[in-house]
Formats: structure tokens, sequence, C-alpha cells
């Protein structure tokens, strides 16, 4: 891989993205056999003050949040404090959705991690009146004043979309698992994701909230013809005939927010570099290679996930089954997902590539034509 004709196929993307307007502000990473290779900041961080976009910039991370928690719980599984297959009301006892029939259901951690819990999101639902909407239950990404207990009494009380395993269904599944590991742990969540796995990495800007507002990134929400500022409280839809998610961009300021594993942390891109880089090389020194190599199998049992063909699901984060289905030029295995703000990322260990792609633009971010353009020219391939 031609370091000089990399840069400029990744540099004429972003440039050309933020040139026509369809991104505001971008860090991109990309990390080959553990060298970084290119790193790039572009655009703005907030366009009303001019502020450019640097390498240090902070971003919201809704779903890039989930493969941290769901490190965190791999790191537990492999200290002997848990294991992949426990019934989550061992410390959960008064989590008990059941299924619509009313019959009870057991939960296992490894259904939470693979999204095979029977759970879902409220943002999925058609309108105000759905059963998530009616329960009052949050996404964790909206300013809902609530405490993570709360949420999770709202969430039980409404019963389940299917028998745990044997379906799959992107969901709150995470933030439960956080709140799992709290009690598992007996320390709040940021205590938890500090000590065994952020703090070991030296992820230092990675957080449930941050007290600096001058290296936070200003959210955008694509339009035409240029991007909008995100408002306190908006919701944008991120699929057709849904509700949208409820965002509150002040969330990350706020300490007393509750925790929300799925969707409420805040990062900067080499951080989670640092991350997606330890589990690359196969976990040292906080993971086996075996637990890693876990979290990189399809837990699906073959399911297809809703418009992502050849796509399954790990402990954590998509992958890749089946490259010619998915037209995509990563290896067989690849781990790749995002977040709502307008992130991607992926890792291909057959390749020896993680890289990762934060912007302040949402949904073009997350899953624009940009993050296609961005994997096709880190591979030197045409869209």
């Amino acid at each position: 891989m031609n370091s000089s004709t990399l840069k400029s196929r990744l540099d004429l993307v972003i440039e050309t993205a933020i040139a026509s307007q369809r991104l505001v502000g971008a860090v991109v990473l990309v990390a080959k056999q553990g060298e970084l290779i290119y790193h790039h900041a572009a655009g703005l961080a907030d366009r009303e003050a001019g502020r450019p976009m640097t390498e240090n910039t902070l971003f919201r991370l809704a779903s890039v949040s989930k493969p941290i928690v769901s490190t965190v719980a791999m790191i537990l599984v492999s200290q002997g404090k848990l294991a992949l297959d426990d019934n989550i009301q061992t410390w959960l006892p008064e989590f008990s959705p059941s299924l619509a029939g009313g019959q009870p259901a057991q939960i296992t951690v490894r259904n939470l991690l693979s999204h095979t819990a029977g759970l879902s999101y409220r943002f999925f639902e058609p309108d105000e009146q759905g059963p998530y909407a009616l329960a009052g239950v949050s996404d964790g990404m909206d300013n809902s004043g609530i405490s993570l207990e709360e949420n999770l009494r709202r969430l039980a009380a409404v019963p389940l979309l299917y028998a745990p395993g044997t379906s799959w269904g992107y969901s709150l599944a995470v933030d439960v698992l956080g709140a799992m590991l709290e009690q598992v742990c007996q320390q709040p969540l940021g205590d938890v994701v500090k000590n065994l796995l952020t703090g070991p990495l030296d992820m230092n800007d990675t957080a449930f909230y941050t007290a600096n507002p001058a290296r936070l990134a200003t959210p955008y929400v694509s339009d035409s013809p240029v991007p909008h500022r995100l408002q306190e409280g908006e919701k944008v839809a991120a699929f057709e005939d849904t509700v949208g998610i409820a965002y509150s961009p002040l969330r990350a300021l706020d300490a007393k927010a509750f925790p929300s594993a799925g969707a409420g942390m805040i990062s900067g891109a080499h951080d989670v570099m640092k991350m997606l880089e330890m589990l690359r090389q196969g976990g040292y020194p906080l993971l086996t290679p075996v637990q890693v190599d876990e979290m990189g199998r399809d837990q699906t049992g073959g399911l297809e996930l809703p418009d992502m063909p050849g796509t399954g699901f790990g402990l954590g984060f998509s992958v890749l089954r089946d490259p010619q289905a998915a037209a995509s030029p990563e290896s067989s295995g690849t781990w790749r997902w995002g977040g709502a703000y307008g992130h991607s990322w992926f890792v291909d260990r057959a390749a020896g590539l993680s890289v990762v792609a934060f912007t302040n633009t949402l949904y073009e971010g997350m899953s624009g034509a940009f993050v296609n353009e961005l994997r096709d020219a880190v591979y030197g391939v045409k869209s």
C-alpha cells in the first residue's frame, strides 16, 4: 500500500465531501499493521464560529460507544467475573421482560452483546404511539432526566419482540449491558469503563461527558443546500417511516445524565483507534486472542442484518460474512459499525487494517455515500 497514493485518494474523498457540503468536518485515521499511515483533520468543528477541525477534536459517539462497552464486558469475561451464557437476571433481577404472550424469557450476556435479546429502540417506531414511546423509554441520546435504573424499569415493562436468540434486532441491549456491568463491579459505569479499558489504554479523552466544550465538535444534519446545525431536542429520522432519534447535544456536557452504554459517550478518533488496534492485534494485555475471535464471530446463526447483505453480527459490531454479497472490497470477517452523530469505523484483520472516520454530520458520516467512498479509497478500488 503506497502511502503517497493512499494519501491522495483519501484526501480527495474527504475534501470532495466537504467542498460539496455533504460534510462540515472530519477526522480520518488509517493504521496498517500497527502503523498509523494516514491521519487527517479537515473542514470545521464549528462552522458558525469558524473553528477548524483538528485531530484532537472530541465527538459525541452515539453507537461507537457500543464496541467500547462490549470490550469492557469481554474483559470481565476474561477475568472470570462474567460468562457469555450467564442469565443476566443474576445481576439484574428486576429486569425481566416477558414475551408478547406473557411467557417469561431468559436473556443472556451473549444475547445483549449480539443484539439477539428481543429488545428494540424507540427511534424505530413509526410514531409516538409505539410501545417504547408510550412507556417513556429513552434511547440514550435525549435529555430524559431519568436514571438508568428507571429507563430499565420502563424497558422491562414492554414485551420482547421475539424469544431471545431466535432473531436479530438492533436495540437498547448495550444500555442493559451497561447497567449489568455496574452491578458486576459495584461501581458507576463510567468508573468501570475507565478502570478496565480507557485507563489501561490511555484513552484519556473517552468518558460519558466532557467538561471541555471548546474541544467538542458541533453536530450538523445533512440538508440542502448545506447541513444545518443540530438543535437541542431535534428529531431526525435515520430510517424511512420511523419517528427518528431525539437528540440532545447538551447531554454531552451533563455529568448527571445517565450513562448510556449504547449511545452516550464522548471520545476522539485517536482514542478509538487505540482500542480497535488492541483488538485487531489479539487483545493484549486486556483480552486473549480466543476472546477477540469470539467477538469477531458471527453470533446470529446466519441471519441477515436488515439492509446489510452478506453481514452478520458479533459481540459489539457487525461481521462481514460475504464480501461479494455486500459488494465490498473488505476481507471476509471484517468488523464494522458506525454512530448516528456521523461516524464509521472498520477493522480488516486479514489485511492488517484499522480505519476510523469521525465526522460531525449526520447521517452522511454514518451511512451516506462518504462511508463507501472512503472505504473504496482505502482499498484503491473505484466506487
